[in-house]
């Protein structure tokens, strides 16, 4: 049977990825949607890429772009070094990338240049790194930077009435325009969580890899979830982002 699994912000964590996917008994057939964040936190960014791109040549992969993933790409065209990046794991994954020839970092340029800020599926569920706020959707957001950066989206599944009925005229038109959002951007270690968290029909799977936490995969037909281990266990000689 084929499976979908959408994989959560991986943060440089090489080892915790490789994980999931042994987990998860990744086949052919199987196809992997990421919502972005593939750098910055953990000391393997660059072979994350390098990871990433070989194994979409053998399995059907859908990468969407996240904020970090921008900073990066920003990095590796003009050597231009944002200081918010550099702050947040931009030091890490330029140290990454020591060793990779100026041949390899152009094609991890073009990688970062190809990435999609959002994927809809045939089904109407929509994945992306953090959110939108155009009542009509995705397609007609004004700012594409809230693709990777908004967090509106996910702030008001959290506080809304579960109980809430779609016809009422309160209801946000955003939440009624899909059918599932996949989203990830906001650790749901910030709220305690180390699974990932659903609120309305909105799935976050952001589980704090960059941090304290774990990458995430989750079946998007059976909702099953499998988990690395904690990132700091995997690189016990390293901070990540915790400074």
């Amino acid at each position: 049977m084929k499976r979908t699994f959408a994989i959560g912000d991986v943060h440089g964590g090489l080892k915790a990825l490789l994980q999931v996917f042994n987990k998860i008994e990744v086949i052919e057939e199987d196809t992997l949607i990421f919502v972005g964040d593939y750098v910055d936190g953990w000391s393997e960014a660059a072979q994350v890429i390098e990871f990433l791109i070989n194994l979409s040549e053998k399995i059907n992969c859908v990468f969407i772009k996240g904020n970090h993933d921008v900073w990066c790409q920003d990095w590796l065209k003009n050597e231009e070094v944002n200081p918010t990046w550099y702050m947040h794991g931009g030091k890490e994954t330029m140290e990454s990338y020591d060793g990779f020839s100026v041949e390899e970092k152009k094609q991890h340029l073009i990688f970062f240049e190809n990435l999609p800020l959002y994927h809809l599926d045939t089904e109407n569920r929509l994945f992306l790194h953090a959110g939108f706020t155009s009542m009509h959707g995705v397609e007609k957001e004004k700012f594409k930077e809230n693709l990777y950066f908004d967090r509106t989206l996910w702030e008001l599944a959290l506080v809304m009435d579960r109980n809430m009925n779609e016809d009422s005229i309160v209801y946000p038109k955003r939440l009624q325009l899909y059918k599932e959002i996949y989203i990830g951007h906001t650790p749901t270690t910030n709220f305690g969580k180390s699974e990932p968290m659903n609120a309305m029909n909105i799935w976050n799977i952001d589980t704090g890899a960059a941090f304290k936490g774990k990458i995430t995969g989750i079946n998007i037909d059976t909702k099953e979830i499998v988990q690395s281990d904690s990132l700091p266990s995997l690189y016990p000689n390293e901070k990540g982002r915790n400074k």
